[in-house]
């Protein structure tokens, strides 16, 4: 363990300017607090704090941050309170040490959404202050080179899992690859032991063979070549972590003799000139291997690192990777974010691109319903590799690989994304469900008027394209459940000739267990509770009424006609509140009827679906429903037509231009039976309403190729 005065050494090694006094304090506080605790080892609990500080001294970090290691335990594990902490230390060290803090007294369902509740809290602590992150690393770090010290297996697992899902991406984001690294082969360790085992002794048997003498020569005759060609660098090389070389092996399902570069080779000039003078050297005296040229310099990732990547078949006949950098490159992409420190003296910690991606967690966390979704999402936008595109002005932006144009609309920002109407890549119109590519130029049309489309969360990629698609579409259908499940109460006290009243409604919100009218109108929208409950809720008297008033099932497929009594279905998005049903299509101008699903709100069904006699036994979920032809006017919905046709050629090619000149457009098509002379056939038409559909239908009766024609009912 550090001793206090070899700590205070450590950081005034690097930081002449360092709080003395206050480190020795937080030391002592941390010892008298955490007192006689012991962990898994055995060792006093005090030295996982200062082992912690210990770590983010090599790192040259400012003294704040060593002192918020020293106490990152005192409040979750001790006595103390984040008051305590704060008389001591100030409000500063305070907030540092709430970032890092868990959430213990959080009562929670289950383990995975504690877990996913903490690391909320560390997303929203880190965006304060990115040191909050490092100190969270180190803690981890830690953790992991003493994990194996805890008895109970399931439990490493699970920790290792977590390290591996959440923190080892995360260092990779700010750019800390040698802590990446650590945390991923100590995760590997747990999870797959006897495959790090394996990888880990064909290595040293790797090292007992020739490839060190190998490697040697290697790196002798690049720096032989550099040199003559008088650029001032040096070449080092070293082999990649065992994680890396299984990780590789899985992606490309090769084997281990067949990788080719399990040893990185590395060349650091003085200036990013000298990367390209070094790179054209090398490119001009060895084979290149195709597709595998990378530069990181005049386009970095988004965790700001920079480098140049090739792959060529160098000295000794061997293909080698090599990664040409600067000596301050190559710190960043060690440190990532911690080298600032020494190059920018600390600094705003949240300007620049490569912190993007954190302002996008911010918006994912801000859209996400629950901690569960947010670490689902999180995941997913922090495991996909990159795509780098361009927008109309030259910004460039990431996305995760796989993206589409309505992933580039979300990223761009979140507004843009619901309103986005059609996209441009490389000045050509495309399909939302166009895959995009690095370089690709991408321009966003919007509109006002359009709303995102629940079908977009289909295709899109990124966490937060699809959490904000979400939040929309969840926001909408409580609006719409809301919506209906009032109408269906208004219309139940007005058929039955009860005066319907707010007060009357908010007077019975105790009886269901809720606080607020639109919770209950949400509900029997839903279909957990029936328009007839909430009336005899209010008035006690409609509990018990006359046979006559019962409707049958049988009576129910007559319509009343009554459009007064009939509930519109205006306004209500086809998909959320309201379903149509597949089996009979229901258009605008066919008589309908209403049957309600729990959890689903209402289904649209034409009054003779074959389907309905499903809900001859619950008169209670039929509701009487009718079309808003002023809503409905110019909308487009699904007709189902069964055709008969004479299998000759052209036969399709004549139906499709019949069916456009009459202003229909076929969204699906299904051959269901054919013979040597005709074809049976399910066509699927978008028309505007049942009449529409009519002119269609007898359009096709008048060609020669078609037997017979008809609406389909199922």
């Amino acid at each position: 363990m550090i001793r206090q005065f070899e700590l205070v050494e450590r950081v005034k090694s690097y930081d002449v300017d360092a709080d003395e006094d206050a480190i020795n304090r937080a030391y002592v506080f941390a010892t008298k607090y955490h007192g006689s605790q012991k962990r898994a080892s055995g060792d006093p609990y005090f030295s996982h704090p200062v082992e912690v500080a210990g770590i983010l001294t090599d790192l040259k970090l400012d003294h704040n941050s060593i002192i918020t290691a020293l106490l990152h335990d005192v409040v979750e594990d001790t006595e103390a309170s984040l008051e305590t902490v704060e008389k001591a230390f100030g409000t500063h060290i305070a907030r540092l040490v709430d970032g890092v803090t868990k959430l213990t007294r959080l009562e929670l369902q289950s383990e995975e959404s504690k877990y996913a509740e903490n690391f909320r809290k560390l997303v929203l602590a880190m965006s304060d202050d990115i040191r909050v992150l490092l100190v969270k690393l180190a803690d981890r770090l830690h953790n992991m080179q003493t994990l194996h010290f805890i008895k109970k297996e399931e439990k490493r697992r699970r920790i290792a899992r977590e390290t591996m899902d959440i923190y080892a991406p995360l260092a990779e984001r700010i750019g800390m690859h040698r802590f990446k690294d650590q945390l991923e082969d100590l995760s590997f360790a747990q999870l797959n032991p006897e495959a790090r085992e394996s990888i880990v002794k064909r290595l040293d048997f790797l090292k007992g063979e020739d490839e060190d003498n190998l490697a040697k020569k290697i790196i002798d005759q690049l720096n032989k070549v550099i040199k003559e060609n008088g650029i001032e660098g040096e070449v080092s090389g070293r082999l990649k972590a065992p994680y890396s070389i299984w990780r590789k092996m899985q992606r490309k399902a090769v084997t281990f003799e067949q990788l080719s570069d399990i040893m990185a080779f590395r060349l650091i000039v003085k200036d990013i000139g000298s990367c390209y003078q070094a790179l054209g050297v090398l490119h001009g005296g060895y084979p290149v291997v195709p597709g595998r040229f990378k530069d990181y310099i005049s386009t970095p990732k988004p965790n700001g690192y920079k480098s140049i990547h090739t792959c060529i078949i160098g000295p000794e006949r061997h293909k080698i990777e090599v990664q040409i950098r600067t000596q301050e490159m190559h710190d960043i992409a060690e440190m990532g974010v911690a080298a600032h420190w020494s190059y920018k003296q600390g600094g705003e910690h949240m300007e620049g691109r490569q912190y993007r991606w954190l302002r996008e967690l911010l918006d994912i966390l801000d859209h996400a319903s629950n901690p569960e979704e947010f670490l689902e999402h999180t995941k997913m936008e922090m495991f996909q590799d990159q795509v780098f595109c361009f927008t109309p002005k030259g910004a460039l932006l990431s996305l995760p690989s796989g993206s589409t144009p309505i992933d580039f609309a979300y990223a761009v920002h979140t507004e843009v994304g619901n309103t986005c109407v059609g996209a441009k890549v490389n000045g050509r119109m495309v399909p939302f469900r166009s895959i995009l590519h690095n370089g690709d130029q991408v321009e966003i049309l919007t509109s006002k008027n359009q709303k995102p489309s629940p079908d977009w969360e289909k295709f899109v990629v990124s966490g937060k394209a699809k959490a904000c698609i979400r939040r929309y579409i969840r926001l909408q259908e409580r609006d719409q459940y809301c919506s209906l499940g009032q109408q269906m109460v208004q219309k139940i006290f007005r058929q039955e000739g009860y005066e319907f009243t707010e007060k009357g409604i908010e007077g019975i919100l105790g009886k269901f267990h809720m606080d607020h009218t639109d919770d209950l109108y949400f509900s029997v929208g839903q279909g957990h509770h029936t328009a007839r409950e909430v009336l005899v809720a209010v008035y006690p008297g409609a509990r018990v009424l006359p046979k006559s008033n019962i409707a049958s099932p049988r009576k129910k497929t007559k319509p009343s006609g009554n459009k007064e009594n009939a509930l519109p279905i205006k306004g209500l998005i086809p998909g959320m509140a309201v379903h149509y049903a597949r089996c009979c299509h229901p258009l605008p101008g066919d008589r309908i009827v209403g049957i309600v699903t729990t959890g689903k709100g209402v289904t649209i069904h034409t009054i003779d679906c074959d389907n309905l006699v499903n809900y001859q036994d619950t008169p209670e979920r039929w509701i009487d429903v009718a079309w808003d032809a002023a809503e409905f006017e110019g909308s487009h919905h699904t007709g189902r037509l069964k055709l008969i046709v004479a299998n000759e050629p052209g036969c399709l090619g004549g139906l499709s231009v019949v069916i456009g000149k009459n202003q229909g457009n076929i969204s699906n098509l299904k051959i269901v039976h054919r013979s040597m002379d005709f074809f049976e056939m399910m066509v699927d038409v978008e028309v505007n309403d049942v009449k529409h559909l009519a002119d269609i239908t007898a359009a096709l009766r008048a060609m020669s190729v078609v037997n017979s024609v008809e609406r389909a009912r199922n």
